[in-house]
């Protein structure tokens, strides 16, 4: 459920390009969460006041990394790439993670975790050349793209990050406390990008497109995720992003007439399989008797 309405959010988000600029889109989706989420949130906020005190750090640090630095760059880059290159991409969240876990918290990967990464950074390699190995050559490559990779990065590490949040917070004041903090942080930067003359256009598709991404690709979206990792973990959770792979293509097919590619299906393929390799590997991990 959670993959899907992040899904229509890649589609909203490649529509509002010509409407609105990209900090203003961030901003009012973490607002419009906010609003919604206060009333629902706040009896929890206020019998769990002292965790959300005492965990301030970490949730501080999640809340960076959910709003400021993976929506910013994500609206960034859907003004230069397509809805269905950026979730493409997107979609190398799991091995991302896995290879951040390994990092932060020292998870050993097996031979087998190891070829799953390459070849999923081999399909990413192929999206962002669009099947042109000149673009390599000669390093044009798409700035949307790398944007993408950047908010796909921040996301892994804000997954993560998670197994160090409050596990008894209530996933619903969590969420109003990441959006509370995400508005505060954000708020700076669109002041500036109004100073410079940058404004969003009061269109139809501005205001829905807003109030959707508020409302489920936030709100709804969120606090499935969260509880999903919290009951689950990041390696079983993250896998689920490659339904990415599936609904966005779809959707923007039919609303944004975007055209899928060989290019997409093959390194789409590859970003699979290496999923897939690194899924067997956890499993055969967990069943080693030196594990």
């Amino acid at each position: 459920m959670a993959v899907l309405f992040w899904a229509g959010n890649w589609v909203f988000a490649r529509a509002l390009r010509f409407d609105a600029p990209p900090v203003a889109i961030a901003f009012w989706r973490w607002a419009v969460a906010l609003v919604i989420l206060t009333p629902i949130a706040y009896p929890h906020v206020r019998a769990q006041w002292r965790t959300i005190v005492a965990s301030w750090r970490i949730l501080c640090v999640l809340a960076l990394l959910a709003t400021v630095f993976q929506h910013i760059p994500v609206y960034r880059g859907l003004q230069e790439t397509t809805a269905t290159n950026g979730a493409l991409l997107n979609s190398t969240t799991p091995v991302m993670i896995l290879v951040l876990s390994r990092v932060f918290v020292g998870q050993r990967l097996t031979i087998m975790q190891g070829l799953g990464v390459v070849i999923s950074l081999v399909g990413v390699v192929l999206i962002i050349a669009r099947g042109d190995a000149s673009v390599l050559t000669t390093l044009e490559l798409n700035r949307g793209d790398l944007f993408v990779l950047l908010a796909t990065l921040s996301w892994a590490i804000y997954t993560v990050c998670l197994r160090w949040g409050p596990a008894d917070l209530n996933p619903v004041a969590m969420l109003w406390v990441i959006a509370s903090f995400g508005v505060a942080a954000i708020l700076p930067l669109y002041a500036l990008e109004l100073a410079g003359g940058r404004t969003m256009r009061m269109t139809t598709t501005a205001l829905s497109g807003i109030f959707y991404m508020g409302a489920f690709s936030t709100v709804v979206a969120y606090i499935a995720w969260n509880r999903a990792v919290q009951q689950i973990g990041p390696i079983r959770a993250g896998p689920f992003m490659y339904l990415m792979l599936i609904y966005t293509p779809l959707l923007a097919i039919v609303f944004l007439g975007e055209r899928l590619h060989l290019y997409h299906v093959i390194g789409s393929l590859f970003i699979v399989g290496g999923i897939y390799l690194s899924v067997i590997g956890e499993r055969l991990k967990r069943r080693s008797p030196n594990h």
